[in-house]
């Protein structure tokens, strides 16, 4: 750590979460005979923060027992269960009063690499934003920068809510950062993400594009944005109903997406092959939400819908207005996307989404 807290950047881990999916404390697991937590503490030290603050929570005392947190600070969220936001504010209540701003940092991380740490503060010094979110082939990922001028409004944060929460209030003062880190999108959620890292490693990066043979252009292409439970459904239909499936998402294989003809390992909708109509299908569960709706705006696709429930798609569209993007333009966002059909489960949602399609697409042919 080359700063100090009084002219640097504090560092917040949060590792303070139940690890419910895992079904074990994540921040144990163990890659390479160390702990996850251990890990990012270590590249958190190589870096340019200048204090280190750990909240923790759930599993707090077998934690503390097994990984030292050595120059860090530890701090408990007795209100973890409550939700991510909670931790953030106890972090934020703990860094020092000195400090210019704050990076949030998953404890979940193990492949960040502290010189993308130390180019998110870099620009930061040198462009003074409220937030720098760092982007790997345009994708968002993790860990944010937000300079103190935005801590007040992060004191009340409840519930399950992150830095999302204030992005909508500051969109002329958010500096993305092009990163060369597939690290700030690989954390570890599930189990099965787990044993896959752990058996295969992170792995090479993949080629921008795959595909699989030549395209039929004369198709309709459905675009799939998110590899979620609603997309796996999505290509199974859109295979059924003969479009052409191109899946967007940063490391999801070709060859273990059965159906799909083409996948991008990049959110930019000008590297897709032409066709004779595009469909988009933002179903992230809110990672890439607001990027992949630009993208699909700009490139005038046919048919454009975010899988999300209203709130959220209250969330997005607001943001996106107030980023400037014409109303008239979002006006053609189905958001949430999917007739109302009462769709319940994932197979239900995708139904209703693809009748959504097949209703627009011959509205388009006859109209």
């Amino acid at each position: 750590m080359s700063e100090t807290p009084a002219s640097g950047v504090s560092a917040i881990v949060l590792a303070a979460g139940s690890s419910t999916r895992m079904g074990t404390p994540k921040q144990l697991l163990r890659i390479g005979g160390k702990a996850l937590l251990e890990i990012v503490l270590e590249t958190l030290a190589q870096s340019q923060v200048g204090e280190i603050i750990v909240v923790l929570g759930a599993s707090a005392e077998a934690i503390l027992q097994e990984v030292k947190l050595g120059a860090a600070k530890g701090v408990i969220n007795e209100a973890y269960r409550e939700g991510m936001g909670t931790s953030l504010r106890t972090g934020l209540a703990s860094v020092d009063p000195r400090a210019r701003a704050a990076l949030v940092v998953l404890a979940d991380q193990p492949f960040l690499r502290a010189s993308t740490i130390d180019r998110l503060i870099d620009q930061h010094r040198e462009h003074a934003p409220r937030i720098a979110l760092p982007l790997y082939r345009g994708f968002r990922g993790n860990p944010v920068l937000l300079d103190r001028s935005v801590f007040a409004e992060l004191a009340n944060l409840s519930g399950d809510v992150g830095c999302r929460a204030i992005f909508g209030s500051h969109t002329e003062n958010i500096l993305k950062v092009p990163l060369g880190d597939p690290g700030i999108l690989l954390d570890l959620d599930t189990r099965g993400d787990f044993e896959s890292i752990r058996a295969n490693g992170p792995g090479p990066e993949p080629p921008i594009l795959e595909t699989a043979g030549v395209l039929a252009n004369a198709r309709p292409q459905l675009v799939i944005v998110g590899w979620e439970d609603v997309g796996r459904a999505l290509l199974q239909l859109g295979c059924f109903l003969r479009f052409t499936v191109a899946l967007v998402d940063p490391f999801q294989p070709l060859a273990q997406t059965p159906g799909a003809d083409c996948v991008l390992h990049s959110l930019d909708s000008t590297l897709l092959p032409p066709s004779s109509g595009r469909y988009v299908v933002i179903a992230s569960r809110g990672r890439f939400d607001e990027e992949a709706i630009e993208q699909a705006v700009c490139a005038r696709a046919d048919y454009i819908a975010l899988v999300s429930n209203q709130k959220r798609a209250r969330e997005v569209l607001g943001s996106l207005r107030s980023r400037g993007m014409a109303a008239g333009s979002l006006s053609a966002v189905r958001a949430p996307a999917g007739l109302p059909i009462g769709a319940e489960n994932p197979e239900e949602i995708a139904l209703s989404v693809m009748a959504e399609i097949v209703a627009e697409r011959h509205r388009r042919r006859t109209g």
